[in-house]
């Protein structure tokens, strides 16, 4: 079945970002027509899926902006987001820097606060991401 094919048979829409490299399998974002939004795990690296930070906190911050692209493309903002999940690959960076995780997240999300959970994990399966974030919005029809 084709991504057409499936958008036609759910009800579904393929959401991909203006000038983004084409997701390899899979969909950045599906909205549905009642105006749910689920993206697919994002990581840090940019429009061309090249990786420009190897810092756990640069590559959040990347991660949240690739977040807010979809959400945007789709027609959205963040403060639609309703839940976000979180997959770290070290625990110890994540909890050392959490000054600098704030600060990161209110750049990108301002005081916007979904439901959230973090996981750790122990790889992902782009070899230099360190952080993957799936998002649900619920945008405004």
């Amino acid at each position: 079945m084709t991504m057409q094919d499936l958008e036609t048979k759910m009800s579904l829409k393929a959401i991909q970002p203006t000038g983004w490299a084409p997701a390899k399998g899979y969909a950045n974002g599906m909205l549905a027509e009642d105006g749910t939004l689920h993206l697919g795990g994002q990581i840090g690296w940019n429009a061309e899926q090249v990786f420009e930070v190897h810092d756990f906190v640069g590559q959040l911050e990347r991660t949240l902006g690739n977040i807010r692209a979809i959400i945007e493309a789709a027609g959205g903002e963040v403060t639609d987001i309703a839940r976000l999940t979180w997959f770290i690959t070290d625990k110890r960076d994540y909890l050392a820097k959490q000054g600098e995780v704030g600060a990161a997240y209110r750049k990108v999300f301002g005081k916007h606060f979904p439901a959230m959970s973090v996981v750790v994990v122990k790889e992902l399966i782009e070899d230099e991401a360190l952080i993957e974030i799936e998002a649900t919005a619920h945008l405004k029809r």
